[in-house]
């Protein structure tokens, strides 16, 4: 599948190995991925497409902000890709 705007894909090589990232912009064989977290709206990081794979569609408010260049902010994209994998906040596990 291509991957596309608003799509969460997860690194597969670099530092950030395994992490979730939102695609902000496609760029011919370049990706623009943001967490919100170490990689946030203001500074997205760009990766080549071969370096990440593809995790799902997302439908949430913040992908629909993404596909339509609404602003979005770096707390919507950390909540929505919480969401995603089912996460509630990680610092609080094991408490």
């Amino acid at each position: 599948m291509d991957i596309v705007k608003s799509n969460i894909v997860k690194s597969t090589a670099g530092r950030d190995e395994g992490d979730l990232f939102f695609v902000l912009d496609t760029q011919e064989e370049f990706l623009l991925l943001a967490d919100g977290k170490r990689r946030r709206v203001e500074s997205p990081k760009r990766k080549k497409r071969k370096h990440v794979s593809f995790v799902g569609e997302s439908h949430s408010v913040v992908a629909e902000k993404i596909r339509s260049s609404e602003k979005i902010t770096n707390s919507e994209l950390r909540k929505a890709l919480a969401a995603c994998t089912g996460s509630g906040n990680q610092d609080q596990e094991g408490l």
